[in-house]
């Protein structure tokens, strides 16, 4: 049977997104696309603009320009920029986590997953005492929501635990249980933040093969941000990094892994090169305050509290004086990869060739020495 369009369209395209907060730029021109059924993960140090992206995708923020569609399994396109966050959640079946864990601690660990299923049972009893005598279609909705929660409790390796108030659990067994109660609300793609931030080797494993399960067997796309990279090259089909919110890679885990624009940015270099890196991508004199207007030619005008020009070149606001705050063209330490590069191509091309000198022979006498 052929597949349909919908199944094999991208489930998630973010096209030329962008988000200010008055001046600031945080996230600018950015674009990338979530296959449906495989793990994606947005990269990026501290600062690039990840959860910004995430809080632009479930609603949290209105961009400020671009466009994210989400496409269901059924073949409906959800315009995510124009929908409220309640929306996104009930029709877009986009379901999150936090970097913070937000679980409900007095509750116990059954309670949490129930409470994820509020909406469905309401539904079912009419809103009103239905639900309270337990008859009509409500008592099948509670048996389904029971066999469900028992469900991902087995998932999550959090049967024997079901009774025991959420917050006696362990920090990983939470951060498995708050997956686990968004996935409770069958969702199409689950967006996670950081969850295997504060996660010990074993819990992290664990972890891994909590999200890998869910891929293989429920059919949901997982977009996630993460900075343990033991997590993110083992689990990711397609990895995106930004840097100071614009993406400067797009690939696979080996792709991402041997891009030096990735090197120079994020993942580090070897010990022996940190001095050149120093020279080349330091951070010196990356914030500089100059006293410049608004251009009206190619932004907002003079009123606008928004700054004119490319994101690589504006990332600020301005002072109490009326200074700009800019992000120096060699910020980026991406870009000054790209620099580096080119002006290495560059010297390969100008020196001349390298003469070629004979080599005495093996147990031969040099030249001038004494038999």
């Amino acid at each position: 049977m052929n597949a349909t369009p919908s199944m094999t369209a991208p489930i998630l395209k973010v096209e030329h997104l962008s988000m200010k907060f008055g001046g600031l730029v945080a996230i600018g021109d950015l674009s990338f696309e979530a296959s449906r059924g495989e793990i994606t993960a947005l990269i990026g140090p501290n600062g690039a603009g990840k959860t910004t992206v995430f809080n632009c995708i479930t609603g949290f923020y209105k961009p400020s320009e671009g466009m994210i569609t989400l496409t269901g399994r059924e073949g409906g396109q959800y315009l995510l920029e124009r929908m409220a966050d309640y929306q996104i959640t009930a029709r877009a079946k986009v379901a999150r986590t936090f970097q913070n864990i937000r679980l409900f601690s007095g509750m116990t660990v059954l309670e949490n997953l129930l409470v994820a299923q509020h909406n469905t049972l309401m539904t079912a009893s009419g809103f009103t005492v239905l639900g309270l005598l337990g008859i009509g279609n409500y008592r099948n909705a509670s048996r389904e929501a029971m066999d469900l929660a028992r469900y991902w409790l087995e998932k999550a390796s959090l049967m024997d635990r079901a009774d025991d108030p959420a917050g006696d659990l362990p920090y990983g067994a939470q951060r498995r249980l708050e997956i686990a109660r968004a996935m409770c609300t069958k969702p199409e793609l689950l967006c996670l933040d950081e969850p295997a931030a504060g996660l010990n080797p074993r819990e992290s494993h664990a972890l891994n093969e909590l999200l890998n399960d869910i891929k293989d067997n429920t059919g949901t796309s997982i977009l996630l941000i993460e900075h343990d990279m033991s997590v993110v090259m083992q689990i990711s089909d397609h990895i995106v990094v930004l840097e100071y919110g614009q993406k400067i890679s797009d690939g696979t885990p080996e792709q991402v892994r041997q891009d030096p624009r990735v090197i120079a940015a994020y993942l580090g270099v070897e010990d022996e090169e940190i001095e050149e890196v120093l020279v080349e991508v330091g951070d010196e004199h990356v914030i500089q305050e100059l006293d410049v207007e608004p251009d009206p030619a190619h932004g907002p005008g003079a009123s606008s509290s928004f700054l004119a020009g490319s994101v690589a070149d504006t990332i600020g606001h301005s002072d109490p004086q009326g200074e700009f705050v800019k992000i120096s063209p060699g910020a980026s330490r991406a870009a000054r990869s790209d620099e580096r590069i080119r002006r290495e191509a560059e010297a390969k091309k100008a020196a001349p060739p390298a003469s070629k000198k004979s080599r005495p022979r093996s147990g031969s006498p040099k030249r001038g020495s004494k038999k």
